[in-house]
């Protein structure tokens, strides 16, 4: 049995993600840190799909706890396959560089960054045995232009995608794919606080997008409609560069 696993799948775009998969058929292993309830909601719409899904609890950012219950679920499932992987467990904790706190910096790039590696690490070498897999890491639009007041967000995310360019070049051979998708304003809990209408007037399209929307790109990307697809950034931000 094949799963897709999904970080900071219980909210936001993690959410629309696990949910848009499990229409595509896949089953879901859904991660989360703290909020269960959530967590368990997601559970429940994923299975009203006719599927499988899992909860694995673990914070990216720890690397022993994330190789611990990665490996333990991949030891008790010797038979399941872990075909898809989205990064995408991420924080914003948003300061000018002149006042941020040492912790805004390393939270964000222990979650966003550390998090990348710390959970594909352990799903590359599966996929490698599998011989293939699909990687879709959620990065930003912060990440491509650079944002005031989002230094240490944008820096991670660019990270980010420098990595996805340089492992889609190391795995590519083994038939794993692996891409990034950079949202824009995005209508999230994550993004509650900026103001809609102060924004959207910078975005051709005049609106903030969907969590669905962009979970609708994870999906092809997942798929196999995009085999030929690797190391790319595809932006989906209503035309805001």
């Amino acid at each position: 049995m094949k799963y897709a696993l999904v970080t900071g799948g219980s909210r936001g775009i993690g959410k629309a993600v696990c949910v848009q998969l499990a229409e595509l058929g896949h089953n879901i292993l859904i991660n989360y840190n703290s909020n269960e309830a959530a967590a368990e909601e997601v559970k429940k719409i994923v299975e009203e799909k006719g599927v499988k899904s899992q909860l694995l609890k673990f914070d990216v950012s720890d690397r022993k706890a994330t190789n611990s219950v990665m490996t333990d679920w991949f030891t008790s499932n010797p038979d399941d396959q872990l075909e898809v992987l989205v990064n995408n467990a991420g924080i914003r904790k948003d300061n000018l560089l002149l006042w941020m706190e040492d912790e805004q910096w390393d939270d964000v790039i222990n979650i966003s960054l550390g998090g990348f590696y710390n959970v594909t690490k352990v799903a590359i070498g599966e996929m490698i045995k599998n011989k293939g897999g699909r990687i879709v890491n959620i990065v930003s639009l912060s990440g491509i232009k650079g944002m005031p007041g989002q230094t240490n967000y944008s820096a991670a995310k660019a990270a980010v995608i420098g990595a996805t360019k340089a492992l889609a070049q190391e795995v590519g051979r083994r038939k794993i794919t692996v891409n990034a998708v950079a949202p824009g304003f995005i209508k999230t809990d994550m993004t509650e606080d900026i103001d809609e209408k102060q924004f959207k007037g910078l975005i051709p399209l005049k609106r903030f997008g969907t969590a669905e929307e962009v979970a609708q790109l994870v999906g092809f990307l997942a798929s196999p409609n995009s085999s030929y697809i690797t190391g790319e950034v595809i932006s989906i931000n209503g035309g805001l560069y």
